[in-house]
């Protein structure tokens, strides 16, 4: 890939609400990750044909940062957004939160709220236990699928 276009990319997704971008061409695939203010680029070279060498893509993958350390998935029943929206972990600004790390809850309990389309949709716990790990900070952001609780 070109370096121009590789640092056009990189601008783009700089400057831009997209937080990663992966583009896979013929001469292999580039995935830039947007993450704290740092951008973070893996470029990963296509098999070549065996007449050709691979001696010009090693250098290139040299100079590059190397990927970030692997997080251990976290021990015990991971709860996970079940859409898009805004996580809250209270029903009101100033109110209580609905559980702290070491809380226990029920299957069943309202453990936060996630607000999609204007609408706040209660998350109720799916599994009884103790929670362990809180992911989401008030008013932020979350995929679908992304990681809310553990509940031990």
């Amino acid at each position: 890939m070109d370096l121009r276009k590789l640092k056009t990319l990189i601008d783009l997704v700089s400057e831009s609400n997209v937080s990663e971008l992966e583009i896979t061409e013929a001469e292999g695939k580039v995935r830039i990750v947007k993450g704290g203010g740092a951008v973070v680029q893996q470029f990963v070279a296509a098999p070549m044909p065996a007449a050709a060498t691979a001696a010009p893509a090693a250098p290139a993958l040299a100079s590059l940062p190397a990927p970030a350390a692997v997080v251990a998935e976290p021990t015990g029943h991971i709860l996970k957004s079940p859409m898009v929206g805004t996580f809250y972990r209270a029903s009101s600004p100033g109110a209580k939160a609905f559980v702290e790390v070491g809380s226990q809850v029920k299957e069943g309990e309202t453990i936060c709220i996630v607000e999609a389309m204007k609408i706040l949709n209660e998350i109720e716990a799916d599994k009884s236990g103790t929670v362990t790990r809180i992911f989401g900070e008030n008013g932020q952001a979350v995929e679908y699928g992304q990681p809310l609780f553990v509940i031990e």
